[in-house]
């Protein structure tokens, strides 16, 4: 690569708008509080889960993600979890994170809603204090459960409500349409609720324009497979839908089989608001910056104000107010500046 673009590329702030917190869980920690909680592992040692990060698809990583989130018990388990993602992302110049969790991988496990919370609340506390770093958190359901259980956890996580800006859909799509979940997305809007929900990953293009007619999405999470249908295509850049793209996600779980293969750049230069992020991380090889350097290393049709655009689109693409965007976007035209392209 070259050397001026990465440098660009890694100096440049920028807002992470799809990562799952328990997918930030890296294996030291997974090891580290199952020892304090009295838990045992289906893996001997670190290397031996690293090693079972050999997905052939969304399932296969499910499987071991809630595996890995079972050790999550505490408010501090859940804090030293987002703590240690916040000054990752910190690291990488994020200046603002909207932080998926799942609250139903651990409900259904005993742990209450106020722990979950609370973890949560500390670590983005801390994030504010002593990284001067925005967050929100957006709750997501799991497409896989029935929609019944998706309004008890709605109705369980209100008293909560000042928490969280917004709601989601994940787990695995085969099978699982955004038209399951309609009656309680628009209860979520009725709540004044942001909504998001991937689609498009796994799923058809159908799922996408699902997502956007029924559950009135307004950001797709994932969205690559919009490129094979193009009037899909022409709608989401003509409404300016932001995708929020994960590239090592979609190599990691087979949806491309190389980054050479990513459709990244014909999503952009057809128009759409197309955003990096890391996704779960801890299982795909890298946090934000490391998506960036691999996806413009394969793919080299990608220039400096290709990664100008991503970095900005990240920004209009975020539930921040206007202020703190106009904010974020007189930093990145300070870091612009400081690195003549």
């Amino acid at each position: 690569m070259n050397p001026r673009l990465h440098a660009l590329i890694t100096a440049l702030p920028k807002a992470e708008l799809h990562v799952h917190i328990e997918g930030t869980l890296e294996p030291e920690l997974i090891f580290a509080l199952a020892r304090r909680n009295g838990l045992s592992l289906p893996y001997p040692d670190i290397d031996t889960l690293r090693a079972a990060y050999a997905f052939t698809d969304l399932q296969s990583f499910l499987d071991i993600y809630y595996a890995g989130a079972a050790v999550l018990r505490t408010a501090q388990d859940f804090e030293d979890m987002a703590w240690a993602y916040l000054q990752r992302a910190k690291a990488d110049n994020v200046v603002h994170a909207e932080i998926f969790f799942d609250p139903q991988t651990h409900t259904v496990r005993g742990v209450p809603m106020a722990t979950i919370f609370d973890g949560l609340a500390r670590a983005r506390r801390r994030a504010r204090d002593e990284l001067g770093l925005s967050t929100q958190l957006i709750m997501c359901f799991l497409r896989h459960l029935s929609e019944e259980e998706a309004f008890a956890t709605l109705e369980d996580s209100l008293p909560h409500r000042a928490h969280f800006i917004g709601v989601g859909l994940d787990s695995g799509e085969r099978g699982n349409p955004p038209e399951k979940f309609a009656r309680v997305f628009a209860r979520c809007r009725e709540l004044g609720l942001r909504v998001v929900a991937h689609a498009g990953e796994e799923g058809p293009p159908a799922y996408i324009a699902s997502a956007l007619d029924l559950l009135k999405a307004e950001r797709i999470d994932h969205g690559v497979r919009a490129i094979e249908d193009d009037a899909l295509l022409a709608r989401l850049a003509a409404q300016r839908t932001p995708l929020t793209v994960c590239p090592l996600s979609n190599v990691k779980l087979r949806v491309f089989d190389t980054m050479a293969d990513h459709t990244l750049p014909r999503l952009l230069r057809a128009g759409l608001r197309a955003t990096i992020n890391s996704d779960d991380p801890a299982y795909f090889g890298g946090y934000i910056n490391r998506n960036f350097i691999e996806t413009f290393a394969a793919l080299p049709e990608l220039t400096c104000e290709d990664a100008i655009t991503l970095a900005r689109n990240s920004f209009d693409a975020s539930f921040a107010d206007d202020a703190q965007k106009t904010r974020w976007h007189a930093e990145l035209d300070a870091v612009v500046a400081r690195h003549p392209l």
